[in-house]
């Protein structure tokens, strides 16, 4: 319980974190990117809190949240500024990546029972 907390709030961090240098950095695109990183760390939360009636979907948020962060990595790849900031930003964006990964593990099992876990709303790993 203690790990999954810790983990959790470590990740909305980085995710508040990413999203405030996006939106500190202006422009239309960073600041879509900011207020998409805001909007999924508040689902992520949603989903942390493990309220029962968003049991089921509480792996929408996490799958969504390390989505957005690849993406966001790729396009940065392709477009760029290539500069010293982006790049510490997408290190973030590759921790929030590894440790929603690590989340969905705690919550659902190994990657392969997501799947059946997720569609059941079962929690925890099965046995």
């Amino acid at each position: 319980p203690i790990a999954r907390t810790l983990v959790s709030g470590v990740i909305i961090e980085l995710t508040l974190a990413t999203a405030l240098i996006h939106l500190d950095l202006g422009g239309t695109l960073f600041t879509l990117n900011g207020l998409g990183y805001l909007a999924l760390a508040a689902a992520y939360a949603l989903a942390a809190a493990r309220l029962p009636a968003l049991r089921r979907y509480g792996w929408l948020p996490r799958v969504g949240l390390a989505g957005y962060a690849a993406v966001t990595i790729g396009a940065y790849l392709v477009v760029g500024p290539y500069f010293a900031l982006g790049w510490i930003t997408k290190g973030i964006e590759l921790a929030i990546i590894g440790l929603v990964t690590a989340d969905l593990t705690f919550e659902y099992g190994l990657p392969a029972s997501l799947a059946g876990n997720a569609s059941t709303g079962r929690l925890g790993r099965t046995a």
